[in-house]
């Protein structure tokens, strides 16, 4: 039986290397593009609701992250479009994972981006940092959506939320300027 040796051993180490890393990406895929779909169906259906229809200029951003330490990734989604947005901003959406679908922690509109996760905590949950101007409100600010233990404060100008009078450390979820993907 012949041996590989030099250049044949490189070689064959570079196809194993390709397959097994085509065959990651392959397994890995379905599963992110069934959450995507999944998170789709799940606002086309809640939003629809709100509106009273389809509104064709709808997109939104997401971002998963671990807002109450469970291990459990919740996402964070500013929707924008006409039944979306006015003066004062556009709309975020909490939402966490259930079985087969989602549920809704929290509804906020006037909300401007960028959207934080601040290190602080009210009730086990992250607080959540956004962007308050327009709609009567100047100059703008940073407001802080402390969690009550059943929802995030839905006004970002009115208490339970309260303006961030100094820089409070936290991580972007969704910057200025973000691209938002559409959703029909």
């Amino acid at each position: 039986m012949p041996t590989l040796k030099g250049p044949a051993v490189f070689c064959c180490l570079l196809v194993t290397l390709f397959v097994v890393g085509v065959s990651q990406f392959l397994l890995a895929r379905p599963q992110s593009q069934q959450s995507q779909d999944s998170l789709r169906v799940f606002l086309r259906g809640y939003l629809e609701n709100l509106s009273s229809g389809e509104d064709r200029t709808t997109q939104y951003a997401a971002v998963a992250t671990d807002l109450n330490g469970d291990g459990t990734k919740e996402v964070v989604v500013y929707v924008t479009g006409r039944s979306w947005c006015g003066s004062g901003g556009c709309t975020m959406l909490v939402i966490a994972p259930t079985e087969s679908s989602y549920r809704v922690i929290a509804r906020v509109p006037l909300v401007r981006l960028p959207i934080r996760m601040l290190t602080s905590r009210s009730n086990g949950w992250r607080d959540l940092g956004v962007w308050v101007e327009g709609g009567g409100v100047r100059p703008g600010h940073e407001a802080l959506l402390p969690y009550d233990g059943v929802s995030y404060a839905t006004n970002p100008s009115l208490p339970p939320a309260r303006p961030l009078t100094k820089q409070v450390a936290g991580e972007v979820l969704l910057k200025s300027g973000t691209e938002g993907t559409k959703l029909y």
